[in-house]
């Protein structure tokens, strides 16, 4: 999920990275050993699925707060996604919604993932993120502008962290509650600990953060493993601190086929299992005919962004607004109409074609 800052080229992991493994050793940070990973990817089939949000949000908290979580969207839109035999989804969490009310936060992630099981579903959680807007408030959110890509998406903590002192001790208790809770709940496939740290001009200054949740996750130590993608290669310690700490290698891609093979290429040689948690970007060549088919070849789990066209307007590119808010010729992101009706049924055939659910 890029700003339009962050618009970039394809993620050609550093090798690099190599020789910093060593500053955040294994001991350390109790990483999965690579059989261990290998072992846990062997149980499932070929992982495909979306990035999710239902279409009546806009962002994290409108889809978490108790006021607007909305389990008949979410019951109908995850059966859009079994009908075309997508197994799996990406579900952006925010803390906020579990500080003003944790148990009700908890309940409401049991009540999501009671229904994507009921849908044959297993969700990846994630946790932070440095993307799009720095502010936010709980209550009601505010309305999408016309036309324009993830106009109300908030980050988590954003520049909050840095304005209040107190919050690190919140976000510790809130990271480690979720993940103490959830533990052993077979429903939830990864815990992606942050999504693209240093983004939006952060850079290193993430890295604090990424350190500390590595460390509060291996203290809860869940059954399930824990990663935080690799999305951009100029941020060297980030990638280094990420690939050393993963327990599986995850990573974005929005590049066109040859790009990505050779991302794939580099990432293969660390030995781990690869998930690509963000896909499909039509009009910058990355999509369903070239981009699916490659890492189910590869056997690489693959999350698209965006499954229902709504509030989040990804439907609309990144860096390319339509103020008055008509319909784009191509759709950036997204497969459903929010009827159902898919935006390219030649589209949702391949998929089709390539989950077995013809």
């Amino acid at each position: 999920m890029k700003t339009k800052f962050f618009c970039r080229f394809s993620i050609v992991i550093l090798l690099f990275a190599c020789s910093h493994l060593r500053t955040f050793s294994q001991a350390e940070n109790r990483r999965w050993n690579d059989q261990k990973t290998v072992d846990w990817y062997k149980q499932w089939s070929w992982l495909r699925g979306c990035n999710f949000i239902s279409s009546n949000a806009i962002n994290q908290l409108e889809m978490w707060q108790k006021e607007t979580f909305d389990t008949a969207i979410i019951n109908r839109e995850l059966g859009y996604a079994e009908s075309i035999g997508l197994n799996s989804m990406r579900v952006f969490l925010h803390h906020l919604a579990w500080q003003i009310d944790p148990e009700g936060f908890k309940q409401r992630m049991n009540e999501y993932l009671t229904i994507a099981d009921r849908h044959h579903i297993v969700t990846l959680f994630v946790f932070f993120d440095d993307c799009w807007n720095e502010t936010y408030k709980a209550g009601l959110q505010p309305a999408p502008k016309p036309g324009i890509h993830n106009s109300g998406w908030i980050r988590d903590p954003g520049k909050l962290l840095y304005e209040d002192a107190a919050l690190i001790n919140v976000l510790e208790k809130y990271v480690k509650d979720i993940l103490t809770t959830f533990r052993h709940d077979k429903r939830i496939l990864l815990w992606d600990l942050y999504n693209e740290p240093g983004n939006s001009g952060y850079v290193n200054k993430s890295l604090p953060l990424l350190q500390k949740i590595f460390h509060w996750g291996r203290e809860v130590n869940p059954d399930q493993p824990l990663s935080a993608g690799l999305w951009n290669p100029d941020l060297k310690e980030l990638n280094a601190f990420q690939l050393a700490n993963s327990d599986v290698i995850t990573y974005h891609n929005y590049e066109p086929e040859r790009e990505h093979q050779k991302a794939i290429d580099t990432l293969k040689k660390y030995g781990r299992p690869l998930i690509c948690t963000e896909y499909m970007a039509r009009t910058r060549g990355s999509r369903f005919d070239n981009i699916m088919p490659l890492l189910k070849k590869e056997n690489i789990a693959a999350y698209n962004w965006g499954l229902v066209s709504g509030k989040t307007n990804t439907i609309y590119a990144w860096d390319t607004p339509i103020p008055d808010g008509s319909e784009p010729k191509v759709w950036f992101h997204d497969i459903f109409r929010k009827d159902g009706t898919p935006y390219s049924l030649q589209e949702v055939q391949l998929i089709k074609k390539l989950t077995g659910s013809q």
